[in-house]
């Protein structure tokens, strides 16, 4: 059912590379050790992503290995993630918006609500 938005990540508006770190990051903050397996692999074995900045995901904000985009992208993703508890302010859009265009924006978005998707589905059912 969420394959369609998986295979589309692949070759949306962003990066593969960014939208694979962002995935990593949401399965990080919902604590499933399956999804966050899975995207660091993918990150180190067909991205070539750079241990140091795996490492320093958790703390990102703290971190100097990560661009002002990635934080964009973080921020976002911390925040569509959390959407429940705390909502959706105008300077959070607008700080997302500063970094990535409508269609960027809407393609994130998308990835965050599927990585999200994927989360609880393997939580719930102990995958």
């Amino acid at each position: 059912m969420l394959s369609g938005l998986v295979t589309y990540s692949k070759s949306c508006a962003v990066p593969y590379g960014l939208i694979e770190i962002v995935k990593l990051r949401v399965s990080q903050i919902n604590g499933c050790g399956h999804c966050i397996a899975h995207h660091s692999r993918v990150l180190r074995e067909e991205i070539g992503e750079a241990e140091e900045r795996l490492e320093n995901l958790a703390e990102w904000r703290s971190a100097k290995c990560f661009t002002d985009r990635e934080r964009a992208a973080f921020a976002w993703a911390e925040t569509v993630t959390e959407i429940a508890n705390f909502g959706v302010s105008d300077s959070e859009y607008e700080t997302a918006r500063a970094s990535f265009d409508e269609a960027e924006l809407t393609d994130l978005t998308f990835a965050i609500v599927t990585i999200n998707s994927h989360n609880r589905l393997a939580l719930a059912l102990g995958g």
